[in-house]
């Protein structure tokens, strides 16, 4: 199946093309996508600041996971929404931009290690008391951090190469 025709496609739709152009839709599309994105990075790094030890050492990553990823996942549907939004309005350019791509393989990792960690980490958000975190919760805390910054960085550096 060849995703050129459907990426047209998708860049020809109404919406798109009142996207791509309208002076003011596009700005405030991604002005929202940016702080949805910001609220997104912000709660992780609540919790993974947590398992590094580095702050909220008082709380328990249990309770601090729930309070917190409400947010996170309302956050996340947000800046998917306006992410798409703002693709189909160059469809073509944007699946074919390396750090779009590279994005989105940030992303995977982030959610594979979000994954990974709900399921072979949930002993330690059970057992934890506050303070210390075992090495393998504070790694999977670093590489969240990490994975996330690439996303924002690589984020970024899609609007400085669409042009």
């Amino acid at each position: 199946m060849q995703l050129e025709p459907i990426l047209q496609w998708l860049q020809a739709t109404p919406l798109a093309d009142t996207i791509a152009e309208n002076e003011i839709a596009f700005p405030w599309i991604e002005a929202v996508h940016v702080l949805a994105i910001t609220l997104v990075v912000g709660t992780i790094s609540i919790v993974d600041l947590r398992l590094l030890g580095i702050a909220s050492r008082d709380r328990v990553v249990g309770p601090l996971m729930r309070e917190v990823l409400p947010w996170t996942w309302g956050a996340f549907g947000v800046a998917a929404l306006t992410g798409s939004l703002m693709f189909s309005s160059n469809a073509v350019r944007y699946a074919h931009n390396f750090y779009f791509r590279g994005k989105f393989i940030f992303l995977a990792l982030a959610g594979l290690n979000m994954v990974i960690f709900h399921v072979l980490g949930r002993s330690i958000v059970r057992g934890d008391g506050a303070g210390n975190t075992p090495l393998t919760a504070k790694a999977a805390g670093a590489f969240s951090l990490l994975l996330w910054i690439c996303v924002v960085a690589f984020g970024r550096e899609i609007g400085f190469t669409m042009h």
